[in-house]
């Protein structure tokens, strides 16, 4: 009568502990499953940083000539292009000199 009582109970125990193991390795898959899912590794955030700094370097950079490009093409239209004052005899200078003085005196009012 034991005996079988006896072998019962070690089957049961046999399967409770195969369930046990599958339990374990399931909730095992699990994690590396949800680990792997979005995780970010120093090594990625190290690189992340890198390209959002030389993109943040770039977009400065374009802004600045941007800005100069147009500083230059102001001064352009309010000044007008550079006389060639190599030829230059002393009375078209002059009168180049008084055009100058009445464009800037003409922005300025």
């Amino acid at each position: 009568h034991q005996p079988v009582e006896e072998v019962a109970i070690r089957k049961q125990i046999a399967i409770e502990m195969r369930k046990a193991e599958l339990r374990a390795k399931i909730e095992e898959a699990s994690k590396a499953r949800r680990a792997k899912k979005g995780f970010m590794t120093p090594e990625r955030k190290k690189k992340l940083r890198l390209l959002i700094r030389k993109k943040a370097a770039e977009e400065i950079k374009k802004d600045q000539e941007r800005q100069a490009e147009e500083r230059l093409r102001i001064i352009e239209e309010r000044c007008g292009t550079p006389e060639d004052l190599d030829w230059g005899m002393e009375d078209d200078l002059a009168e180049i000199c008084e055009d100058y003085w009445n464009r800037c005196r003409q922005i300025e009012s």
